[in-house]
């Protein structure tokens, strides 16, 4: 861009796990894009390290997400540091309710642009689901790693398991790294430009691989486990089939899968014209003929194709959770008047 007579942009990474004070020495010589987390950012500001007054333009990245995650009100703390008008934009493959709600309450007038469904799964990705028992699952890896040249992503919904997973492939000879939440900022930094670089050749993973890291050329997406919700499935598969190339993505199911979940998978492979196996064509429920109700196809809250918003396990697991959040807070009061 110098080179075409346009400006160099000076860009900030303030991230937690992380020493601070190289973060704001930089922001002093002056940026012109920040790209920060949450909770550092909150950190700074709160501080009076930086200032938004002269910021317009607020971009959030993987926004249901940090919804979903409780950062909602971190977000609207955020929100309240600017001084001027600014534009907001919100980026995200799905586009729950929690979203759409997030975005009326605290945008003005805000504006959806969809390309495709939001929800839906890329044409690109072949999607293969295989019945696999539990305890083979961890050999059939290996007959997996065979369907493509590396890179390949491998994701297993706990830490334990991608440790797991990731000392039998090194075990096995496999060049292989590994990612989660319990490692530090600098050892997972560390694997993923290596993964990136060609280095490695398989990345084991949690979710904190699924939405926000770039891999143009990843070849094959294991689901080693099927994710909790169908969401995270589609932000998962989505990190191979970029930029117009194709992918595949394979994904291992059997009996400790819940049938809500399993119906989600079961109505986005047909929505997106993919080979259902058996096992899951003949899976039915007593709400299936109630999907496609005035115009709105399977849930309003989760965006799941197999079930409708008053089957929504989410949705019941949310007014679970804060139905025991306020029983605790009552409790927790009534205590704190007896002190």
């Amino acid at each position: 861009m110098e080179a075409d007579g346009f400006p160099v942009l000076r860009c900030a990474l303030c991230i937690g796990g992380m020493p601070v004070k190289d973060q704001i020495e930089l922001i002093k010589r002056g940026v012109h894009i920040m790209v920060a987390t949450p909770g550092r950012l909150m950190d700074m500001l709160d501080k009076k390290m930086i200032t938004l007054d002269v910021c317009r333009y607020l971009c959030m990245d993987e926004a249901d997400r940090m919804i979903d995650m409780g950062f909602e009100e971190d977000v609207r703390t955020i929100f309240s540091y600017f001084k001027a008008q600014r534009q907001t934009l919100l980026f995200s493959a799905t586009m729950p309710k929690k979203i759409q709600n997030f975005a009326r309450s605290a945008l003005v007038k805000p504006v959806t642009v969809n390309v495709g469904r939001a929800g839906a799964a890329n044409l690109d990705v072949v999607q293969e689901v295989e019945y696999v028992k539990q305890e083979a699952k961890v050999v059939y890896l290996l007959e997996c790693l065979q369907k493509t040249s590396p890179p390949v992503l491998v994701f297993a919904e706990k830490k334990q398991d991608v440790d797991a997973i990731h000392e039998y492939l090194l075990l096995k000879g496999v060049e292989a790294v590994a990612i989660h939440g319990g490692k530090d900022q600098e050892e997972r930094t560390r694997s993923v430009e290596q993964f990136r670089n060609s280095q490695k050749d398989v990345l084991v993973a949690t979710d904190v691989a699924s939405k926000g890291l770039d891999f143009p050329d990843i070849q094959h997406v294991i689901n080693y486990d099927m994710p909790e919700d169908i969401e995270n499935y589609v932000h998962r598969i989505g990190r191979t089939g970029r930029r117009g190339k194709t992918g595949i993505a394979t994904t291992f199911i059997n009996k400790t899968v819940d049938k809500s979940i399993l119906l989600d998978l079961k109505h986005l492979l047909l929505e997106a014209k993919q080979k259902v196996p058996p096992f899951l064509a003949t899976l039915q429920s007593e709400s299936e003929k109630y999907l496609d109700i005035g115009g709105e196809i399977g849930c309003s809250y989760c965006g799941g194709l197999g079930h409708r918003i008053a089957d929504c396990p989410k949705l019941e697991a949310l007014q679970t959770k804060q139905a025991q959040n306020i029983g605790r807070r009552d409790y927790l009061a009534h205590n704190a008047a007896d002190w």
